[in-house]
């Protein structure tokens, strides 16, 4: 059996390629979109991928599945009850998938989504199971959220119950030594208490795993569902391009070069300019409304936060890190980067007018301000539910920066703003956000809620 187990850090994603050496024959699981990488590593192994398979629809990324399809002529499969808007070969429970001595078996196990499916894979067709792909169902330290579907007739409790049992009926049935590895790690938007270990086996997630404890199915649906984070914004655009035929990406054609002229017309004309340099760099010069998501954090799933879907997009980045932003935003289905800003210093100094700075305030500073009675700053905290229920800066209003552009309008754009996450890269993206929809007076605190603990509280 040849098998590997890739992780794309940036979105929390593992996807598989496993082929039987003796005949050559290969699948993929759950693939990202730039796909040079199976190809590679098939060919440097003899394999030859003939189908894909995904363990579900995928709502935080979009899949290379038309993409492998076309570079290999590879099959596309799914559990036979999802409904796509392409040719697929659905897979039905109990079904055996032979590569040779190597064999897969797929289960239905839904929960998450309602096509969701996980796959058994044996080294030997008559042998033990030697692994299970999870998909979103089981994690390492967690399971799949039941919750993303409340907006297409389904209900997290009814999805919770579907949950329930394919724990217990489809993948806790499997021997304690059978490794598990999932489709998503810590991080990830698609559960809450994910460990970030890329490998466990059913018998430490029977004994660790806090949602497969013994419980009522009630007890089970009540722990699930509580704490969950703020479905991003653009997880439905997600979820309905990785049901449809779409354009397919290319993942060696760079995006044109753009001078600042050609950029402002572009935002002239609709556009959004995604800064990627970091918050201190874009703090000391930018084109005048632009959006800060530095490209060394979650670059992808918090553009996908705070930019909308669909807009053309203009990328600011430092030497020879302009693609990679690229590719990254395609990752998740934002595909319009209309070009690349080139000689920005230069372009900023021919154009004052259309330059802007980012203020930046220490913690002492935001203390300071916050006792001047004539001007109080509105101070707004984007961090998830789970981060504030331990502790907020007194008068915080409370908005998960997935949930930041939907209530803007819960905030009062001619009063000076103040934005604080944990460590201040979030709130930058939030502070830049918000100047870019109308706010002019923002700022956001350098190290954040830390380092205001520590201001403000030193024994801590």
């Amino acid at each position: 059996m040849f098998f590997h187990q890739y992780e794309l850090a940036c979105l929390s994603l593992f996807s598989y390629l496993i082929g039987d050496t003796s005949t050559g024959r290969a699948v993929v699981v759950d693939p990202q979109r730039d796909i040079s990488q199976y190809l590679a590593d098939a060919e440097a192994a003899g394999l030859r991928i003939e189908r894909v398979i995904e363990t579900h629809v995928h709502a935080d990324f979009l899949s290379g599945h038309l993409e492998l399809a076309a570079a290999t002529g590879a099959t596309v499969s799914y559990g036979d009850r999802a409904r796509v808007g392409f040719e697929i070969e659905p897979l039905a429970d109990g079904q055996l998938v032979s590569l040779g001595e190597v064999t897969l078996e797929i289960r239905h196990t839904p929960g998450h989504t309602p096509e969701g499916i996980s796959i058994v894979v044996r080294e030997q067709a008559d042998g033990p199971p030697t692994l299970v792909l999870t998909g979103d169902t089981l994690f390492i330290g967690d399971v799949g959220r039941p919750d993303l579907l409340t907006g297409a007739g389904f209900t997290a409790t009814e999805m919770a119950h579907d949950l329930y049992r394919s724990l217990h009926e489809r993948l806790l049935t499997l021997p304690d030594a059978t490794q598990v590895y999932p489709a998503h790690g810590a991080g990830s938007a698609c559960g809450k208490n994910m460990s970030a270990a890329t490998v466990s086996t059913m018998g430490e997630q029977r004994a660790r795993n806090y949602a497969l404890q013994p419980m009522s199915i009630d007890d089970f649906v009540a722990v699930v569902t509580e704490g969950q984070p703020s479905v991003p914004p653009y997880f439905a655009h997600a979820v309905a391009s990785n049901r449809a035929e779409h354009q397919l990406f290319d993942e060696i054609a760079p995006a044109p070069s753009m001078s600042v002229d050609e950029a402002i017309r572009a935002v002239d004309n609709g556009a959004v300019v995604l800064d990627t340099r970091t918050a201190e760099q874009f703090a000391t010069a930018h084109l005048r409304g632009s959006i800060n998501v530095g490209i060394d954090g979650r670059f992808a799933e918090y553009s996908g936060d705070v930019i909308t879907v669909g807009q053309p997009i203009v990328i600011v980045a430092e030497p020879g890190r302009a693609d990679e932003a690229r590719i990254r935003l395609a990752r998740i289905g934002f595909d319009h980067v209309i070009g690349t800003v080139s000689a920005l210093e230069a372009g900023l100094l021919a154009h004052p007018d259309a330059s802007d700075v980012a203020r930046r305030l220490t913690a002492a500073e935001v203390a300071t301000w916050q006792s001047d009675d004539d001007d109080r700053p509105e101070i707004v905290d984007v961090r998830s539910a789970g981060e504030t229920s331990t502790g907020t800066i007194p008068g915080a209003i409370t908005i998960p920066l997935p949930e930041l552009t939907a209530r803007l309008r819960e905030l009062d754009a001619s009063r000076p703003t103040i934005v604080y996450c944990a460590g201040g890269y979030r709130s930058s993206i939030a502070a830049s956000t918000l100047r870019a929809h109308g706010f002019a007076n923002v700022a956001d605190i350098i190290g954040g809620y830390g380092a205001w603990l520590a201001a403000v509280r030193p024994d801590r």
